[in-house]
């Protein structure tokens, strides 16, 4: 099982702006592969589904970018996940220009999504 994990800040006045990019992948991954609805969990929502044959669960935190790890930790408690079962979206942190991982944490799996925005999102 793997966690995925997209950053961004909640409500609509962030919901399509370029710090959001995180919920953005989430959410396209989630309709492209059918998963659950979204339900509230963790401090966050949540969906799960398969992606080649494997269970993937979807979090996106609702705590804010700075308290995300909040929401994240508690799922991976939950579920026991592993390091290498994270996939956390990095593209948002670096788009707020905040600090890498903390060092507990430099074993996530770390990843970037490049979308094709409208540039008025950015």
């Amino acid at each position: 099982m793997l966690l995925f994990v997209g950053l961004g800040n909640p409500g609509p006045k962030y919901e399509r702006n370029r710090h959001n990019i995180g919920f953005l992948a989430v959410d396209s991954i989630v309709r492209r592969h059918r998963f659950s609805s979204w339900r509230r969990k963790f401090h966050g929502e949540l969906a799960d589904g398969l992606i080649a044959g494997e269970k993937v669960l979807a979090l996106k935190p609702l705590t804010y970018m700075n308290e995300s790890g909040r929401a994240v930790g508690e799922a991976v408690r939950f579920y026991g996940f592993l390091p290498d079962e994270v996939v956390v979206d990095t593209a948002a942190m670096a788009a707020l220009g905040q600090r890498p991982l903390p060092p507990a944490m430099v074993d996530l799996v770390r990843t970037r999504v490049l979308l094709d925005l409208p540039k008025r999102y950015y």
